[in-house]
């Protein structure tokens, strides 16, 4: 074996040591869910590793769902359903009898760790057993979730729609619970169809100020990448299209690129590789979420064009995605954890005190980071 290849091969196993100790800390409940686990600097002294291996490690247990993060605060244990093609379902304890149901699309990726631990922080207080679903933003594995929620009699239910912006055919199962009393809220979007008590961001807020960025940075030829299946990114697309009607930037169809939940990849990066084929390049980026923006730096890369120098950037969510490459990103903020609280909150005042607290909105806040910069004017001499 050649150094190099042993070299690598060290990093490997020590990347492996890691990554099974800590896999072991959580199955043995040395960690239990909740609780923060150790620093990147401690973790580094304990296993004697580099600052890489440990991030490698770490990283690769929050995209697995066994870890999840909160910017400012750490990494920390989380609960973990095991991967099935059928919808996930995770129950708490509790000490009153009464139980709620949460329903989201995703359960450990992303941001959704936050928003429900959120939940969980405040129902576990109040002593409410929880029993956590998801539905992979599919319509028929939410159809099984709602079953199988009215089948265990909860006495409340937060719920994340699924492909917000298209007709949703469970309807019936929410007409059901208002027929049996049973409140629910929806986070992140609602159905139109039922008008329902809700809490969520002013999303054409959010794609406003992302593309108003840009243009005040003298930005014209900015693409749009918006996830349409999902009301979010459909409001997130009429904000982005506002600010050029606002700022009187002449605004071109082709800029803007749409997709579902199934194609993000087949489509979007290709589509966004064409664009940088021509001759007059894009020079600004605005993403439905990190998540995507984080892809589009390898893409980047990839073509050989540097950010924010060449392209800048701005994502959404501004989840801890948005600080784990090094290129920080530019991102519009969300509540996460506040978000849960607040549902939290309201689904009690709702099964104890009998009363609908009111709808909520959270306005966003554009946090810069250096995915983005002032254009520089081309010569023309």
């Amino acid at each position: 074996m050649e150094s190099g290849d042993t070299s690598v091969a060290q990093q490997k196993t020590k990347y492996n040591m890691v990554k099974e100790k800590i896999v072991e800390w959580i199955e043995t409940g040395k960690v239990n869910p909740g609780e923060k686990i150790y620093s990147e600097n401690e973790l580094v002294q304990i296993f004697g590793v580099s600052r890489h291996t440990v991030r490698q490690a770490v990283g690769d247990l929050v995209h697995e769902g066994l870890l999840y993060r909160e910017q400012g605060a750490g990494t920390f244990c989380s609960h973990r359903p095991k991967q099935s093609q059928q919808p996930h379902h995770l129950s708490s304890s509790n000490t009153n009898g009464k139980n709620i149901g949460v329903i989201t699309t995703y359960i450990s990726d992303y941001i959704f760790p936050s928003i429900i631990k959120g939940i969980e922080s405040y129902l576990t207080t109040q002593g409410y057993s929880l029993t956590f679903s998801c539905t992979d933003n599919n319509v028929e594995k939410e159809k099984q979730c709602l079953q199988t929620m009215l089948g265990r009699n909860i006495d409340g239910l937060i719920v994340e729609p699924t492909k917000s912006s298209n007709y949703n055919p469970n309807i019936n199962y929410y007409l059901e619970l208002e027929q049996n009393n049973i409140p629910y809220l929806m986070i992140n979007q609602f159905y139109s169809q039922l008008m329902p008590p809700h809490i969520i961001m002013n999303d054409e807020r959010g794609g406003f100020i992302a593309t108003e960025h840009l243009i005040k940075l003298g930005h014209e030829k900015i693409i749009g990448l918006f996830k349409t299946d999902d009301l979010q990114g459909v409001h997130r697309m009429q904000g982005f299209i506002r600010a050029f009607r606002e700022h009187g930037v002449t605004f071109f169809p082709e800029m803007v690129i749409t997709y579902s939940t199934e194609d993000v990849y087949s489509k979007t990066l290709n589509q966004l590789e064409e664009f940088f084929s021509m001759d007059e390049k894009p020079t600004a980026i605005v993403c439905y979420n990190d998540q995507l923006a984080v892809s589009i730096l390898d893409v980047l890369r990839k073509l050989d064009l540097k950010v924010p120098e060449d392209v800048s950037i701005v994502g959404y969510d501004d989840s801890f995605l948005a600080e784990a490459t090094e290129v920080k990103l530019t991102s519009v903020t969300h509540p996460k954890m506040e978000m849960g609280i607040e549902a939290a909150k309201w689904i009690v005042s709702a099964v104890e005190k009998k009363e609908m607290p009111p709808s909520k909105v959270y306005e966003p806040e554009l946090v810069v980071r250096n995915s983005t910069m002032q254009l520089k004017k081309t010569s023309l001499i």
